[in-house]
C-alpha cells in the first residue's frame, strides 16, 4: 500500500463509521492509490479492527464511486475516469443551475451575508493553500446557496451527490493555478445573486462547473 495511515478513534461514532472515514480519507488524499487492491485481511490487521467494518466500509465506498469491484480480483481503488467525471458533472451542472435560479428568487439578506462570509473563508483557505481545507470551504460556500433555495428535496439530492463530487473537487483544487480563478468565479456568482439576475447567475454557475470539467479532464489525459 502506498503510504501510512491509521484509524483515528472518535468516541461519538460507531467503529464502522470510523473505519469508513479513515479509508475514504486515505483514498481522497492518495494514500491508497487508484488501482490499488483493498485486501480485507491486510486492512483489518493494519487498522487493528475485524474484517466486518472493513467489508462494510468497502461497500459504502463502492456506492460513492471510490471503490470498484473487479470480477475474480475483488475490491480496488477506482481511477478517476473521463466518463465518471462527465456523468457526475452533467448531473451537478443541472442541479446547480436549478439551485442558483431558486436562490436568486428566494435568498434573504441574511443569507447573502452568509454567502459573502463563506466566500471570505474560502478565499482565506486559498491563501493558506491546504487542498482539503479549500475543498471543504468550497462545499460550505455552495451549501449556503442550496439552503437559500428553500427546497428541501433539492438540498437532499445535492447532498447525496456531494460525496461523489468530493474527489473531483479535490482533484481540481490540487491545481494551484486554478484556485484564484475559483475565488473570482465565486464573487461573480455572489454579484449575480445579490442583484437577483437569474440569467447571469446561471451563466456564472455553468462557467464555474465547466471550468472544473475542463481542468480535471485535462489532468486525466495527462496521466493516461
Amino acid at each position: 500500500m502506498a503510504k501510512d495511515f491509521k484509524v483515528t478513534m472518535n468516541e461519538y461514532l460507531p467503529l464502522r463509521d470510523v473505519v469508513f472515514n479513515t479509508l475514504r480519507q486515505a483514498i481522497l488524499k492518495g494514500e491508497l492509490e487508484p488501482g490499488e487492491r483493498l485486501m480485507e485481511i491486510q486492512l483489518a490487521e493494519r487498522l487493528g479492527v475485524s474484517r466486518t467494518p472493513i467489508r462494510e466500509a468497502i461497500r459504502k465506498l463502492e456506492l460513492e464511486g471510490l471503490v470498484l469491484m473487479v470480477p475474480r480480483k475483488g475490491a480496488e481503488v477506482a481511477s478517476i475516469s473521463e466518463k465518471s467525471l462527465r456523468e457526475v458533472l452533467e448531473v451537478r451542472r443541472s442541479l446547480e443551475e436549478l439551485a442558483i435560479e431558486l436562490a436568486c428568487q428566494k435568498i434573504t439578506q441574511e443569507q447573502i451575508q452568509e454567502l459573502e462570509a463563506a466566500e471570505a473563508v474560502f478565499a482565506e483557505a486559498v491563501q493558506k493553500g491546504d487542498p482539503m481545507t479549500i475543498a471543504e470551504s468550497d462545499e460550505s460556500y455552495h451549501d449556503v446557496i442550496y439552503q437559500a433555495t428553500g427546497n428541501g428535496r433539492l438540498v437532499q439530492i445535492l447532498n447525496n451527490l456531494r460525496e461523489q463530487m468530493y474527489r473531483y473537487r479535490l482533484e481540481y483544487i490540487k491545481d494551484a493555478d486554478k484556485r484564484q480563478i475559483l475565488v473570482v468565479e465565486h464573487e461573480h456568482i455572489i454579484r449575480a445573486v445579490k442583484s437577483h439576475n437569474i440569467a447571469e447567475a446561471k451563466r456564472a454557475m455553468r462557467e464555474h462547473i465547466d471550468n472544473q470539467q475542463l481542468t480535471v479532464s485535462r489532468n486525466i489525459k495527462e496521466r493516461s
